[in-house]
């Protein structure tokens, strides 16, 4: 696997924002995958979930939402994320990245962690290019979708546990999805928020957050099975 390096790419408003980029070890025109980060920021984890992709055959490109910053403490994280703009980051951060990888791959789809999640659906519903969403554990608020321009399918993992973004959120979310064209595939797993994040261990950063190595094996197993689908077929 090529080792992954910073790259800056160009928003559709013309302004530059930087990524981490990985590529697979074979040298050929396949799909990608953009990654987006839980509320930490682009820290070393989620570089991992882009190197686990690029191990599996795809481009993979991790947008720095934050901007440079990352941090381990949950009321950081708290204030990062507050002073995100997430219609900006869906419509630009992401745009952005869409259109950067598409001279180099045949594909692109999105996939996201807690707010990465949440990010995934609202760029796929502005956004007809991307191809296909994983979305885990987060999703965003309803108002977000009241147009919802894509057709690409969706897939999403649920915590029971999750206290962030509990069930009836869920139900809801597939109401609308219902009543939209978006084929979607949802897995519910006995689990808390945050079950893939192999640094979520309730270690004191946040007891509500933990990693289940079962869930996560059997969710990542559903998405690689959900990608191989929609960007290789």
């Amino acid at each position: 696997m090529s080792k992954g390096k910073m790259v800056s790419f160009t928003r559709p408003d013309g302004q530059q924002l930087q990524g981490y980029l990985v590529t697979p070890e074979e040298e050929i025109k396949g799909p990608a995958v953009i990654v987006i980060q839980e509320w930490w920021g682009l820290n070393n984890q989620i570089r991992r979930v882009a190197d686990r992709l690029a191990s599996a055959g795809y481009v993979a490109l991790v947008p720095d939402l934050y901007r440079g910053k990352s941090t381990v403490e949950a009321e950081e994280a708290h204030h990062l994320m507050s002073g995100l703009n997430f219609a900006d980051a869906a419509e630009q951060d992401i745009a952005g990245a869409v259109d950067f990888l598409r001279d180099k791959a045949t594909k692109v789809a999105v996939m996201g962690y807690c707010i990465g999640g949440a990010l995934t659906i609202m760029s796929m519903a502005k956004n007809p290019v991307i191809a296909a969403g994983v979305a885990w554990y987060g999703f965003p608020p309803l108002e977000s979708l009241s147009v919802i321009e894509s057709t690409a399918p969706l897939l999403g993992h649920w915590a029971i546990q999750d206290e962030f973004f509990p069930l009836e959120g869920v139900e809801k979310l597939e109401e609308r999805l219902r009543d939209s064209s978006v084929p979607y595939t949802f897995y519910q797993y006995l689990a808390l928020h945050a079950f893939a994040n192999e640094e979520a261990t309730g270690d004191g950063r946040l007891t509500s957050t933990h990693y289940d190595a079962v869930w996560a094996q059997v969710a990542w197993d559903r998405s690689l099975t959900f990608l191989g689908k929609h960007l290789w077929g």
